[in-house]
């Protein structure tokens, strides 16, 4: 869920499933600014063709892509975590479904060693039946309102970017970001007209002047 807390590196990390939309703006941003993030995107991203080119351009950029999940299924109850809504096989199955589909793009289990569940909402077993995928469980790390970008007016926990936006400057001056794995959504329902991917840039030019270096989560974790 977090790096050195001693170093002062963030890794910048997008989930993806049904919605896309910030993907261009996302990669221009990215790639204008000269900075590496990580995508977690599920089997339905990946065999979406609309996403195509897009999937291509980011890792042709040098992004981290990984899985996260192949149906975006729901892993566990919300109010009683430790209740198992998949059995093991279907876990399993789903998980490498998700890594057939990301073959297609030239991306394995060894160049992308890294999962994060779907709803990032996982419990014990989860973790262990990654770890016997050959695969590595990670989490965001909390404090932030970044994941909730991804909320629409009509929901009770709608945040606007502004909000979401002022939370992170205000963790960051508080107690700092080192290590940070800072999630955020590569698009999101058309409800949503207030997109946070539009402020990335800013978010980014904010991080590089308090001296933070942007790296892939990989590097982040090693």
């Amino acid at each position: 869920m977090r790096g050195d807390t001693s170093a002062k590196t963030i890794a910048i990390v997008f989930t993806g499933d049904e919605f896309g939309d910030g993907g261009n703006v996302i990669a221009h941003t990215l790639k204008q600014q000269k900075v590496k993030a990580s995508f977690f995107l599920t089997g339905n991203f990946y065999r979406n063709p609309a996403f195509t080119t897009l999937i291509s351009t980011l890792k042709k950029d040098g992004h981290y892509l990984g899985s996260h999940s192949d149906k975006h299924l729901l892993y566990c109850d919300w109010y009683k975590r430790d209740s198992l809504l998949v059995t093991k096989e279907t876990f399993t199955s789903d998980l490498q479904d998700s890594y057939t589909t990301m073959n297609r793009f030239g991306i394995t289990k060894s160049n992308a060693p890294f999962f994060l569940p779907p709803y990032e909402w996982y419990n014990d077993s989860i973790t262990a039946w990654t770890k016997q995928q050959g695969l590595k469980l990670i989490n965001f790390t909390p404090g932030t309102l970044s994941n909730a970008d991804y909320t629409t007016p009509d929901m009770k926990n709608y945040r606007s970017t502004d909000t979401i936006y002022q939370s992170i400057i205000a963790y960051e001056q508080k107690q700092g970001l080192n290590g940070f794995i800072l999630l955020l959504h590569i698009g999101t329902d058309a409800k949503r007209t207030d997109k946070m991917y539009n402020r990335l840039g800013n978010l980014l030019q904010y991080l590089k002047a308090k001296q933070y270096r942007l790296v892939r989560v990989d590097e982040l974790l090693k």
